[in-house]
């Protein structure tokens, strides 16, 4: 998935990261993990399951590029630029507390899980991304 290439993200300046690590958005059980999977698609971040409603909250300091549905199959969307090129995604959002350009502290509530899209259970999709690139995001969380 091209997220980039679907909508129109603007670079701003950001404030730094609080960690070398990214802290989790919401803790429960891993429903999906990253990579390819057997239907020959490949998941850009992790399927994580909680109650609908449940608090997803922001796993860096940074600047809401990105608050809307506009992206097939993601449901209600929010992309968070950290700096040095990072981003952060959540996916699946039941309700959203944020705005496009809104400045956000690690640990601030930005929405919350829900079964939006392409899902049949509530659950929060997450990415971590570097430019266009996604990387498994178990090994830039915190412990």
């Amino acid at each position: 998935m091209h997220l980039q290439n679907q909508m129109n993200i603007q670079l701003i300046n950001i404030v730094a990261r609080s960690s070398s690590k990214f802290s989790w958005p919401l803790r429960g059980k891993i429903l999906s993990v990253y990579g390819a999977k057997n239907n020959g698609l490949f998941n850009d971040g992790i399927n994580i399951s909680a109650p609908l409603g449940a608090a997803v909250k922001a796993a860096e300091n940074g600047v809401v590029a990105y608050a809307g549905n506009e992206v097939k199959g993601m449901g209600n969307l929010i992309i968070i630029q950290h700096s040095d090129g990072w981003m952060t995604i959540y996916a699946h959002l039941d309700s959203m507390s944020v705005k496009r350009g809104a400045r956000v502290g690690v640990g601030t509530q930005i929405g919350r899980v829900g079964k939006t899209g392409k899902v049949d259970q509530p659950q929060l999709h997450f990415e971590i991304r570097k430019g266009t690139k996604a990387y498994n995001p178990t090994q830039y969380l915190k412990k």
